[in-house]
């Protein structure tokens, strides 16, 4: 599934191609592309029609296009979403199951999703709880993400230690922290030297500090090599895939030597999901929570 890294790619080229530009026609060609807009299709085209998109904004793994009507189209990519952006003339994509064509007729909007886990749905703003700009209601009780300035540290360790769980299933927390999934949390845990089963009650300031920086290189560092793809179906605006996976230090790379020290990364069994970690570099705690 995309992450915050993935998000933020899009994100910014939205921000290149559709910011001020008004949308003249809107239609829905799968129904469960807008599921979690409850009015249906008529009443999502209706409150798009017509509208200007002002400057997308990010949290974590949610993405939204404020719209000058005060409500904003919000997206989630699921495991296979793409907004892609392109001459309204080009081959209809297998799996387009929205499009939003703009004033000039030059470009369109479309939401390609092959396995339509992700969505679209246009919803009001509400103030932010955390103090950054307005945010749909739908996503205002996640936590703000560590690239925002909105992003507290010094709350994020008070919350942690409040926690009595294992550190990764705390950075796979959207209340906590929004936007790290399981790529990037064994980046930063592999970066931090920490193993992820660690008591987040025993944390010092320290150690929460050193995995923050390590979640905020790691995610940086695939965003300047626009994200991470292992297959075709997560790309950017333009339809091109990103390559930090040719970078990746600790994720999928079962027994091959780790780069700081040279002992085979091991593979656990986490959340019916795999975790990757340097037995050496990232000791097992004696007092592990899973």
């Amino acid at each position: 599934m995309p992450e915050l890294p993935e998000v933020e790619v899009v994100r910014r080229g939205l921000d290149r191609w559709v910011t001020g530009r008004t949308i003249a026609v809107a239609e829905v060609l799968h129904p469960r592309a807008i599921r979690r807009h409850e009015a249906g299709p008529a009443d999502f085209t209706g409150r798009l029609t017509g509208r200007t998109i002002q400057a997308p904004r990010r949290r974590g793994k949610y993405m939204w296009l404020p719209l000058d009507s005060g409500e904003a189209l919000m997206a989630h990519l699921g495991m296979s979403g793409q907004l892609l952006v392109g001459e309204p003339g080009r081959p209809a994509e297998k799996h387009l199951r929205v499009r939003a064509g703009f004033d000039g007729g030059d470009l369109d909007l479309r939401f390609v999703d092959q396995r339509t886990f992700g969505h679209l749905m246009v919803t009001d703003l509400v103030p932010d709880p955390f103090g950054g700009a307005p945010v749909p209601e739908p996503i205002a009780h996640i936590a703000a993400d560590p690239l925002e300035d909105a992003f507290d540290d010094e709350a994020f360790f008070r919350a942690l230690r409040r926690r009595h769980t294992g550190l990764k299933r705390a950075l796979l927390d959207q209340s906590l922290i929004s936007g790290v999934g399981n790529i990037y949390a064994d980046e930063a845990l592999w970066r931090a030297r920490l193993h992820w089963a660690r008591p987040t009650e025993t944390l010092t300031r320290a150690e929460a500090s050193r995995v923050l920086t390590a979640a905020r290189e790691v995610m940086i560092a695939a965003l300047d090599v626009g994200g991470t793809s292992f297959d075709s179906l997560y790309v950017n605006v333009n339809g091109e895939s990103g390559y930090f996976d040719r970078s990746l230090d600790a994720y999928g790379r079962r027994d091959e030597p780790c780069p700081r020290c040279g002992t085979p990364i091991r593979r656990d069994v986490f959340m019916n999901r795999s975790s990757f970690s340097c037995p050496r570099c990232q000791p097992k705690p004696r007092r592990a929570r899973y």
